[in-house]
């Protein structure tokens, strides 16, 4: 019996559909006669061989999906894994989705970043035995593949020199593509994704990531490669196509954050940051930022290195999480800090703790309360110093709290607070005002943009970047805990004034997760039978309005293909002035993001301390009542039970 005979008996015994493992039985005879595919056989055969034939379908079944702005995803051996076959197909039709936009241009010029990972098969996958080309795999090895084929394809390529202790942020990326005039941009980062994973993410001449249609034509292209044109690195190199970057556009990079700066520099001791990278790149942009303004920054030593297997954090090197800066933590604790600043591996997201007086020495700030502080410190701040624009702009998203809105009309700017989720939106509105000079009811240019803000730890604080910046955000956060403490209060004491002056905010975001061969489909379900018959109460509250953003003759109006459909699979339920439910399900995983907003009117005059706290109170107390009763609602419609426990919310 041959190989492929072998798989298909192998797969006659596991239970999944039938349609999956007939694309993955063509998918694998490919891979198990082509010549390109030789280094993979030894892995493949002995996968066969152990009868993994669930691995075998999972790798196999189809191509990893191309998103709306690449692939990401495990490495591994097969088409649904990250390697260079996956990224080589994606950069191939990134090759020819820029000789279609940019006709009869000569040359075409991208700019590569990576950073800092690299596989070693941390789940166990594959014989140690054995030959693995995907073993040992960095993002610059990929970024240095992705460079020969666009070096093959005629493509001038812009990238660290092989010797370089440095990486490029995300942001830095951004801003290199548009310092350098570049047609597009490549990332090969997984983000604070697991070890074992690793992803491709392409930019466009903006420096942002392209929106429908643009994402849509790209997908299409990479969808139709069949042959994939590359160069070894060496031959690529000569061929002078490949350039290397020299400190200079770092260099005006970091200008460029220091730049942003609000209040006069500290003292030597006058303020002390602890900071960690999260083993990412953050080092090189972050710390330099702080350390120029002439911040006195305690690292967290065995956290600098950067290391794609993250071995010095807690769960996950994400600072969304928590746990990931329990060793800041204790750092700061020792060390009598001001502020605990922490950045993803590469370098976009921001995590803050700063010190809190009553009961645990240190609190974790949030995304939205994040996003809340530095919206309203920097339009404070610009207006006590008279550099506020006349129409100043502020962007945030949908599922981003509504206290921004509230904080930008206060400063009399034009927000735009409902935007889908990804920075490369606000990205566009930034491209709408440079090009027209306005973005639907709103009027101004780039120069009148203050600030653009997502729930996920992200700010984007200069137009002359078009992407999440932790750079700029860690400057701003900073700034304001070092203003603060200049004025004998605390950050905490800052957030609830704004609270009281604005309304107290609780925002919470719990993934629905539903496992098994049937989740996808449960999940479809879900989402059909919500659109069918929306709830009309949650928890006790009256749903005001509800917006289905995938209805064409909605606010925005007809779909522009697939990838447009998969980012407006969104359903919004409001509850009138006390809160908001937005569901945004996964396109490519059986689970979904339900982001919950209960808020109280602001303090009202002449009322107690005590009537305030109580207000606030009842908005936690409506959180658990809203969150439960529509997680019971919507798992319920495809026969499930909220688990053991109930919801678990933030606190």
């Amino acid at each position: 019996m041959d190989l492929l005979a072998r798989v298909a008996a192998g797969f006659d015994t596991i239970e999944a559909d039938a349609a999956l493992k007939e694309q993955a039985l063509k998918y694998l005879g490919q891979w198990l006669t082509q010549p390109e595919f030789a280094p993979y056989w030894p892995q493949l055969h002995w996968l066969i061989e152990q009868g993994k034939w669930w691995g075998l379908l999972d790798r196999f079944c189809q191509i990893l999906p191309f998103g709306t702005g690449g692939r990401r995803g495990p490495v591994g051996i097969g088409p649904n894994r990250m390697n260079r076959w996956t990224l080589g197909a994606s950069v191939q039709g990134h090759c020819e989705y820029l000789k279609e936009r940019f006709p009869g241009v000569e040359p075409l010029q991208v700019a590569l970043a990576y950073d800092v990972r690299r596989f070693e098969d941390q789940r166990k996958n594959y014989n140690p035995a054995l030959p693995n080309p995907v073993l040992h795999l960095s993002s610059r090895d990929l970024a240095q593949h992705a460079a020969g084929i666009y070096a093959a394809n005629g493509i001038h390529a812009w990238i660290l020199p092989p010797d370089s202790p440095r990486y490029l942020a995300t942001p830095e990326l951004s801003f290199v593509i548009r310092d350098l005039g570049a047609h597009g941009g490549l990332n090969i980062s997984a983000s604070h994704n697991p070890p074992d994973d690793n992803g491709g993410k392409f930019y466009d001449e903006r420096g942002a990531q392209p929106v429908a249609p643009e994402d849509q034509i790209m997908a299409e292209l990479v969808d139709q490669v069949t042959t994939i044109k590359a160069l070894p690195w060496p031959e690529a190199v000569r061929t002078g196509r490949i350039h290397f970057l020299d400190e200079e556009p770092h260099r005006r990079y970091i200008d460029l954050c220091v730049r942003q700066s609000l209040v006069p520099p500290p003292r030597f001791d006058e303020f002390l940051v602890v900071f960690t990278p999260l083993h990412g790149v953050g080092s090189m942009t972050a710390l330099e930022v702080l350390r120029r303004q002439g911040f006195r920054v305690r690292p967290v030593e065995e956290q600098m290195t950067p290391d794609g297997l993250f071995p010095n954090v807690t769960q996950s090197p994400n600072p969304e999480v928590p746990a990931s800066m329990d060793r800041a933590e204790a750092l700061a604790q020792r060390e009598e800090a001001d502020l605990v600043l922490a950045t993803d591996p590469d370098a976009d997201r921001i995590g803050a703790m700063v010190p809190d007086g009553s009961g645990r020495p240190w609190r974790f700030l949030t995304g939205n309360e994040i996003a809340a502080l530095v919206v309203h410190f920097k339009l404070e701040q610009l207006k006590r110093q008279g550099r506020l624009p006349r129409s100043p702009i502020v962007l945030t998203t949908e599922v981003t709290t509504g206290l921004i809105t509230r904080i930008g009309r206060h400063f009399g700017a034009q927000v735009v607070g409902n935007l889908l989720v990804g920075f490369k939106y606000m990205a566009n509105v930034l491209w709408h005002l440079e090009r027209d000079g306005r973005y639907e009811d709103i009027e101004g240019t780039p120069d009148d943009f203050v600030l653009g803000t997502e729930e996920s730890h992200g700010i984007l604080a200069m137009p002359q970047i078009r992407d999440k910046d932790a750079a700029a955000a860690a400057l701003l956060l900073a700034e304001l805990a070092l203003e603060q403490k200049r004025r004998g209060r605390s950050v905490l004491d800052y957030l609830d004034g704004l609270w009281r002056q604005f309304g107290y905010f609780r925002n919470e975001m719990v993934p629905i997760v539903l496992t098994g061969i049937e989740g996808k489909q449960e999940m479809e379900r879900m989402l059909d039978l919500l659109r069918r018959d929306p709830p009309r109460e949650v928890g006790g509250l009256a749903v005001t309005s509800y917006e289905d953003l995938l209805d064409e003759r909605g606010r925005l109006g007809p779909l522009q293909g697939a990838t447009d459909r998969l980012a407006r699979n969104f359903l919004i339920f409001r509850l009138g002035d006390q809160g908001k439910i937005s569901l945004r399900p996964s396109g490519t995983e059986p689970k979904a993001k339900a982001y919950f907003e209960t808020c109280s009117p602001p303090r009202p005059a002449g009322a107690s301390d005590e009537v305030w706290r109580g207000m606030c109170r009842e908005v936690d107390e409506r959180m658990r009542q809203v969150a439960t009763a529509f997680l019971e609602h919507v798992l319920g419609l495809v026969g499930r039970k909220l688990p053991e426990g109930g919801v678990r919310l933030s606190r």
